[in-house]
């Protein structure tokens, strides 16, 4: 295992615990529990574009404590959620257990997922927000995604556009530009105890390496991978406060620019196709 990637792990497997606290922090995976018509905030916002998914056989790849997963299952689909964090994995089984949703899990990196999973065998390729900045290669990506879809099949992403990414999000003043828009060989190295919901304590395994790249290059890695684009809409607004101090929450749960209202885009859903 290379280094990036036993720290990233060691990252997401803390964060898994806490974000499937009960305790009303995290996730508030009690709210699934109790409610089992609850979609998430995440499937909710993008329901009308999925369309109808009842009975597609689906994958979310990097699907954390599953509560997207459980979603899409609830919406019809019949899923199977990968994730490379074991205590991720063991979270989401732990959840559909209690909240009796009929999902599958399975352990492994998502660029290894064609080893894991049986090729060529999804209507449906899910991928939710925060999941390919954790991947040195989006080429890569796009290539497993090709090979995982059945002939027809179709993936589906919403992700945070690549400029947000680039801003310091330490900097409450004004929208700052520090970190890189296209991809980078080497990869951007943070150090920081906190999540991006509240947790009953700090990270301990707070070192992480992510990476960015352009919304071109990600269109391109699909196209490349022989998958025909259908559709790409970039939105102002993101499921989390990915600006502290300079966002507002909307009714649905979404944040948006406040004083910079609709000067960049902070998110962007891309559907493609593998052709039949």
């Amino acid at each position: 295992m290379t280094g990036y990637l036993a720290a990233n792990r060691a990252n997401w497997d803390e964060r898994a615990e806490l974000h499937a606290s009960r305790t009303g922090t995290g996730y508030g995976v009690m709210r699934y529990v109790q409610d089992p018509a609850l979609l998430s905030d995440v499937v909710r916002f993008d329901r009308e574009r999925l369309g109808d998914i009842a009975g597609q056989r689906t994958v979310h790849l990097q699907c954390h404590i599953g509560t997207d997963t459980l979603s899409l299952a609830r919406l019809g689909a019949r899923v199977t959620g990968l994730d490379f964090s074991p205590t991720a994995v063991a979270e989401a089984r732990r959840l559909v257990g209690e909240t009796g949703d009929a999902v599958d899990f399975v352990e492994s990196d998502v660029l290894h997922a064609l080893t894991a999973l049986e090729p060529g065998s999804f209507d449906l390729v899910y991928t939710g927000i925060g999941a390919i900045g954790w991947l040195p290669s989006v080429r890569q990506w796009a290539e497993v995604v090709a090979g995982l879809l059945a002939p027809g099949g179709r993936l589906f992403i919403r992700e945070g556009h690549p400029i947000l990414w680039t801003v310091d999000e330490e900097q409450t003043d004004d929208l700052h530009l520090r970190y890189p828009y296209f991809e980078h060989d080497e990869p951007l190295v943070f150090d920081g105890s906190s999540s991006y919901v509240p947790t009953d304590r700090p990270l301990r395994a707070t070192r992480t390496y992510e990476w960015n790249r352009g919304l071109g290059e990600i269109v391109t890695a699909v196209l490349d991978a022989g998958l025909v684009l259908t559709g790409l809409t970039e939105h102002d607004s993101v499921p989390w406060e990915a600006l502290p101090g300079q966002m507002v929450e909307r009714p649905d749960g979404e944040y948006a620019l406040d004083a910079r209202a609709g000067v960049m885009p902070l998110s962007f859903t891309l559907q493609a196709v593998r052709p039949r």
